[in-house]
């Protein structure tokens, strides 16, 4: 593939709703420009972006997949996105590598949640966009329905550039209302009579539209002179990039309908990196911002968006150049980690295949392989120049499963892998719980975590399951007793004689634990007392009303008894593990249970079912606010009702909820929970 100067690059990332045809309109664009000579489906796992073994398992995406097309002497660097929610690190990674989007919308589903969430998405990095309503030959394919629902949405800045000829069966071709001509089974024709007058109709939308983005266009237009085609299409590029207009086109994927054109719109309407937003990037040594030209003499500044973990072939970076060059065999500095790291070979990415080249400059976008500390989000620059770019902002796990081994032994190798996938996924969380001694694995749905299972034993060779974690609960007391402990062994040969009486009583929360010594007289010899302070804490840590730790707690060692020659600090120890227990549990033991903070954003109108819900959970509201267009309802509820509220979300809120939680507090478990929390608890052990 030959180099190509910035002006001539287009890096479009694909977005829309699972299912509607992302990756067979990039297939289509890949065939049509002859990247590829077989035109691959993504129904029978032929599709050249969705080749993990997962994608094709499961016939959706995962990843997010790279393919750079050649087309009328651009390159356009195709960022292909998953649809399904528990894939948007791969998207929101995509947006912040691509200077425009194309928003796929299957033209039978219409808008669905997932267009509504990438398209704010695009929104909040401001990126211009092209919506492409695909799946024009599908049963109940409606342009104009579609068409309407946008505007309704998002506003007149939003504006066909083109009509279908039919729909579904009858479904032919489309009409380029701009340059007025049909285009019917790939070939040019004449535009059918009975769409002259809708075509009319939308080319004088495409005038009005075009003459406000320029203030002589705008007066030329007012005062009722005609803009000349040239005109209305420079008009109309300036309103797309600026966002001000947003062009929807129409075709067929499998059909190979409408998809020349669509590039020919994405080279002459959609920004290259040097008409773009610019990058700030700030000097890690000096703390200077610095604004960044998509310059290939400028100053080396490339963001890691990707990483790819394989067994064999190690890590594969990707990486998007915005300023300076990168070249094949040379050295970089890693300004996020402070070290430098030594380039290899550098790489074009298409689907599964590698192109080498020698160099990757501003604005472009590739790989290398086998760099030793680089991690997604990381800024690679010039040592002289360390720059730091904006990192991602990655949503945070959501769903929290119990990692259990199906053999034995496998826990070094578990947890091995799985930190090598976090390095390719950032979106999940690997952590041991020190209460439950659990591993526990947290992503952004169900199916997030049966993909991380999936490719686990694929990549790594261990079979794992999963199931719900363990709640992380507590013991503590609310009375004061002081009990007794002896430990008394004295049936021939050396004995064993150990005997205490302990204070036990309550602390305020969060005050751990206090050890006091009160011997006087040497009741118990000072050799022996860390033997009752260690007695007791190990009882603390294995509990005593049902298995958890205890906390919160001041024991007091106020006096006791010894034997000359049987007493030992092992007898002592055992004597005061059984003083705590038993007087443990006549201080009125209480369980305690994590209580979340939990911040969950809604639409209105799902307001009422959200907080029936959280109350069904045991949730006490804090507060609700307006935000946005949405409702944010901040509650209190026990991590206990909280391990599946994703899926319980999303199913309340058909996919437009969203929640953050954390931890906040132990409280009291509820006395009529406490028997069943007891009762697994023994069952468990």
């Amino acid at each position: 593939m030959k180099n190509y100067s910035v002006d001539k690059i287009r890096n479009i990332v694909l977005v829309g709703h699972g299912g509607c045809g992302k990756t067979m309109l990039a297939e289509a664009m890949l065939y049509n420009t002859k990247a590829i000579d077989r035109f691959g489906q993504v129904d029978d796992g032929t599709a050249h972006l969705d080749h993990d073994p997962e994608e094709i398992k499961r016939k959706i995406s995962i990843n997010t997949a790279l393919a750079p097309v050649e087309f009328d002497g651009h390159k356009i660097n195709l960022i292909d996105t998953p649809g399904f929610f528990d894939f948007v690190g791969e998207v929101k990674s995509g947006i912040r590598v691509a200077e425009a989007g194309v928003v796929v919308i299957c033209a039978a589903s219409g808008l669905e949640v997932g267009t509504e969430k990438v398209w704010s998405y695009l929104d909040e990095c401001d990126l211009p966009r092209i919506v492409f309503i695909n799946k024009m030959d599908r049963e109940n394919a409606d342009f104009h329905q579609v068409l309407q629902s946008l505007k309704a949405k998002y506003g007149q800045r939003v504006i066909p550039l083109q009509i279908p000829i039919g729909a579904a069966d009858s479904f032919k071709g489309i009409v380029d209302i701009i340059n007025g001509k049909a285009y019917i089974d790939g070939k040019e024709a004449e535009i059918p009579a009975e769409l002259k007058d809708e075509v009319e109709e939308y080319y004088q939308q495409l005038i009005e539209a075009a003459a406000e983005t320029d203030d002589d266009l705008l007066t030329k237009y007012l005062e009722g002179e005609e803009l000349t085609k040239e005109e209305v299409i420079t008009g109309f590029r300036r309103g797309t990039i600026d966002n001000q207009i947003i062009p929807v086109l129409c075709g067929s994927a499998t059909k190979n309908s409408g998809i020349t054109q669509l590039m020919e719109k994405i080279v002459s309407s959609l920004p290259s990196p040097a008409e773009a937003q610019l990058e700030t990037a700030v000097n890690s040594k000096t703390d200077e911002e610095i604004t960044l030209e998509a310059d290939p003499n400028g100053p080396t500044s490339a963001l890691v968006f990707k990483t790819m973990a394989d067994p064999f072939v190690g890590k594969l970076t990707l990486f998007r150049v915005f300023s300076g060059t990168v070249k094949s065999d040379s050295s970089i500095w890693n300004a996020s980690q402070n070290q430098e790291e030594r380039v290899g070979q550098l790489f074009l990415i298409k689907g599964k295949n590698q192109i080498a080249v020698s160099a990757l400059t501003a604005g472009d976008i590739g790989a290398v392989a086998k760099l030793q500390v680089t991690a997604t989000g990381d800024t690679l620059s010039a040592k002289d120049k360390p720059l730091l770019l904006e990192k991602m902002d990655f949503p945070k796990p959501k769903l929290t499963m119990a990692v259990v081994p199906k053999s034995k032994g496998d826990e070094e190798k578990i947890s091995s892998g799985l930190n090598r996938l976090l390095d390719e996924d950032p979106t999940i969380k690997v952590e041991k719980d020190n209460i439950t001694n659990e591993l526990l694995l947290s992503g952004l749905g169900d199916l997030h975590l049966e993909v991380i299972i999936s490719k686990l034993l694929k990549k790594f060779g261990t079979e794992v399951e999963l199931k719900d974690p363990k709640v992380p609960y507590k013991e503590t007391i609310r009375g004061t007793v002081k009990v007794e402990g002896k430990h008394k062994k004295q049936s021939g040969g050396r004995g064993q004689y150990g005997h205490v009486w302990l204070e036990i009583e309550p602390l305020p929360a969060g005050g751990g634990f206090e050890f006091v010594d009160k011997i006087f007289g040497g009741a118990v010899p000072r050799q022996f007392i860390p033997a009752v302070e260690k007695g007791v804490r190990e009882t603390m840590d294995e509990g005593v009303l049902a298995g958890y730790p205890v906390v919160d707690v001041r024991v007091t060692l106020y006096d006791g008894s010894y034997h000359s020659v049987d007493s030992s600090e092992m007898a002592f120890k055992i004597a005061a593990s059984m003083a705590f227990k038993k007087g443990f549990m006549d201080a009125n033991p209480i369980l305690l249970e994590p209580i979340m903070n939990v911040t969950v954003i809604v639409p209105e109108e799902y307001m009422g079912d959200i907080i029936g819900d959280l109350n069904k959970k045991r949730g006490r509201i804090l507060g609700m606010d307006p935000e946005n267009g949405n409702q944010v309802i901040k509650a209190h509820v026990p991590l206990s009702e909280m391990f599946k509220y994703s899926i319980d979300l999303r199913s309340i809120t058909q996919g437009r909820g969203d929640f953050t939680m954390e931890f906040d507090h132990y409280e009291e478990v509820p006395a009529n929970q406490v028997e069943q929390i007891i009762a697994e608890s023994k069952e468990n052990n």
